[in-house]
C-alpha cells in the first residue's frame, strides 16, 4: 500500500462564493481558511496547496461580538523607530473592512511561502458585486 501525495495536476479546484453579511468575524475567517488550505478535502496534505479559491462579498456587513469594536486593534509598523500605528475595528470596519477580513483570514494561514500562495485565491469585497462571475463560482453557505 503506497500512501497518496496529491499533484498539481490531482488537483480540481472549485470557486465558493461567502455572503459575510451578518457572519462574526472570526468564525468566517475560520472557515474560510479551511477551504483554502484544502481540509475540507479528502485528498488534504499539509505541505501541498489543495485549497479552492474563495471570493467573500459584502465585507463591511461582518460582525464582531462585544466591545471588539472599541477594545480589539489593527497594527501595522512603518518600518522605523517608535513607527507602531494603531486603529480600532470600529474605524477599520467603517474604512477598510475588506482589510480587516483578510487580516483575520490570513493570520489562519500557514506563515511561509506555502500560507502566501493560498492567500492569493482569497478574493475580498466590500459590496454585493464582484467581478468572477466567469469562474461560475458556486454560493456557499457557511455554519
Amino acid at each position: 500500500m503506497k500512501t497518496f501525495l496529491p499533484k498539481a495536476a490531482d488537483i480540481d479546484r472549485k470557486w465558493y462564493v461567502v455572503d459575510a453579511e451578518g457572519q462574526v468575524l472570526g468564525r468566517l475567517a475560520s472557515q474560510v481558511a479551511n477551504i483554502l488550505r484544502g481540509k475540507n478535502k479528502p485528498i488534504y496534505t499539509p505541505n501541498v496547496d489543495t485549497g479552492d479559491y474563495v471570493i467573500i462579498i459584502n465585507a463591511d456587513k461582518a460582525i464582531l461580538t462585544g466591545k471588539k469594536l472599541d477594545q480589539k486593534f489593527y497594527y501595522h509598523h512603518s518600518g522605523y523607530a517608535g513607527g507602531l500605528k494603531a486603529t480600532s475595528y470600529r474605524r477599520l470596519m467603517a474604512e477598510k473592512p475588506e482589510l480587516a477580513v483578510r487580516h483575520a483570514i490570513v493570520g489562519m494561514l500557514p506563515k511561509g511561502p506555502l500560507g502566501r500562495q493560498m492567500a492569493k485565491k482569497l478574493h475580498v469585497y466590500v459590496g454585493a458585486e464582484h467581478e468572477h462571475a466567469a469562474q461560475k463560482p458556486v454560493a456557499l453557505e457557511l455554519k
